[in-house]
């Protein structure tokens, strides 16, 4: 019924419109004395002006008022960079637009159709081109510097007490994967990707033997974290807006990045006053028709709650005992079963 009710007024406005022209281009073909616009271009032009001035003053009330709605806290210290570096682009954008516009609008007011009044001609003006084009460039040239600037700082190696977590992407989950005590990730191959081991883990190898994949990812406050990202089938995007994080996950194609959370799950409950608050992990891609259930919890601990965390963690083989041996069991790459001198099985699996 809303609906019905809304057509009909569109259609009565567009009716009284076109009654309103097709009585003005009578006049015209009447050869009717006095301004053939009436006082339609008065009234457009003041509705400019007015539409400039009511328009910047919503603009700035709503971007005050409801800040905190469009922007979420930072809790990394990268994130500070890319903060500031975000407000100031946004600084220089927005008074470049309200005088563009200001200048727009107010010209369309000033230079309305007057009778008698006549266009002045200005082809050409060396010192105004010389301004408009140098000025914007120097001023995208520093923007364009500081942003490469931040973001090999950003990309830089990790240091080398970095906390490795891989972070894999498909439709439509995540998960994720720590080393074990040998504090190094084990390899993988898309072609051992299974109902079973769905992130292609070759547990065959040492270094994969005691990863472990938790149901939730852990990060501790205060050290620094790499994430080693990839996915099984389509482009996905790991973002995490309040570390101000974002990298592609692409098949074939393991990509990382590493920050330094600054702010636990608690800290971050308090400041927002949110006593459930959670960080999130969501893919930033259109990925398929479930994209939007691509959603994972992330916890910040405090250091020796991370520490205490990962200790509790079970390795996935330990959690799947009989997975590495019903593969052995189909490779003779993989297990070689020798005899030694006194006759005795050796078994030279790694």
């Amino acid at each position: 019924m809303n609906i019905v009710i809304l057509l009909a007024v569109v259609l009565i406005v567009a009716i009284l419109v076109t009654i309103f022209r097709a009585h003005t281009l009578v006049q015209v073909v009447r050869g009717k004395e006095g301004d053939p616009m009436g006082t339609s271009n008065k009234v457009n032009g003041a509705l400019f002006m007015v539409f400039l001035i009511l328009g910047t003053v919503l603009f700035f009330v709503y971007s005050y008022t409801e800040f905190d709605r469009y922007t979420v806290p930072v809790a990394s210290e990268h994130g500070k960079i890319t903060f500031n570096l975000f407000w100031i682009t946004t600084a220089i954008t927005t008074a470049v637009f309200i005088l563009t516009n200001a200048a727009l609008f107010y010209f369309a007011w000033k230079y309305r159709h007057k009778e008698g009044q006549k266009a002045h001609f200005y082809p050409h003006n060396n010192t105004l081109e010389m301004i408009w084009t140098f000025i914007p460039a120097i001023v995208l040239a520093l923007l364009v510097f500081s942003g490469w600037k931040a973001w090999v700082k950003i990309t830089d190696t990790a240091p080398a007490n970095a906390e490795v977590v891989e972070i894999f992407g498909y439709q439509y989950a995540w998960a994720s994967r720590y080393p074990g005590p040998d504090g190094k990730l084990g390899p993988f191959d898309y072609k051992l990707i299974d109902s079973d081991n769905r992130l292609g883990v070759d547990f065959s190898n040492p270094n994969a033997k005691d990863d472990f994949i938790p149901r939730e990812i852990h990060i501790p406050k205060g050290e620094p974290v790499l994430l080693k990202i990839r996915a099984r089938d389509v482009i996905h995007s790991v973002y995490m807006p309040h570390f101000r994080l974002q990298m592609n996950a692409v098949p074939g194609m393991p990509t990382q990045f590493w920050f330094v959370p600054t702010k636990s799950t608690a800290d971050m409950a308090l400041e927002t006053g949110n006593p459930d608050f959670q960080y999130e992990l969501v893919c930033n891609k259109i990925c398929g028709k479930a994209h939007f259930s691509m959603r994972a919890i992330v916890v910040v601990d405090e250091k020796e709650d991370y520490e205490k965390w990962k200790a509790e963690q079970k390795s996935w083989l330990s959690k799947n005992p009989d997975y590495l041996v019903n593969i052995e069991s189909t490779s003779p790459v993989q297990v070689a079963v020798e005899e030694n001198v006194s006759g005795e099985e050796v078994n030279t699996s790694l």
